[in-house]
């Protein structure tokens, strides 16, 4: 399971004109689930991403997590981070998961970033989607369990 975590001021997501997850300050969430993936390392990421320490405090320092600072979460499944471009010109997706194992892997770890306390927001799980956010940094970081 990977995923690409952004420092944000504001993020949203919309399909087909309709905006159907927006974030104000807060984390960006790119997730890919791959074959072989489990619930543990949902569990495993979205206490990592809860309570890492991405957000500046007073002094301009990354000590504060997005609980600490009162943020939001904006959780997007991202097929693509499963692509391997090593070979050729087109990437292969042979590592991703199934559709329906992505998906049921996906809505866990939403389920896990809820038991948070923090609100999360989402995508539509095989939806085109157009993602705008403001990178606050930036500040960008790939996690991978």
């Amino acid at each position: 399971m990977k995923a690409v975590i952004q420092r944000v001021t504001s993020a949203a997501v919309t399909v087909e004109g309709n905006v159907v997850g927006q974030i104000g300050r807060g984390i960006m969430i790119l997730l890919g689930v791959e074959k072989g993936d489990e619930e543990a390392q949902a569990d495993w990421l979205a206490e990592k991403i809860c309570a890492l320490r991405m957000f500046s405090d007073t002094d301009g320092k990354m000590n504060l997590s997005v609980h600490d600072i009162g943020g939001a979460l904006l959780v997007v499944s991202q097929f693509t981070l499963a692509g391997n471009c090593s070979k050729g010109r087109r990437p292969s997706f042979d590592t991703a998961a199934a559709a329906d194992e992505g998906k049921r892997l996906y809505e866990y770890f939403v389920a896990a970033a809820c038991r948070t306390g923090l609100p999360v927001e989402t995508g539509i799980f095989q939806a085109h989607m157009q993602v705008s956010l403001v990178n606050d940094g930036p500040v960008t970081f790939i996690l991978e369990r």
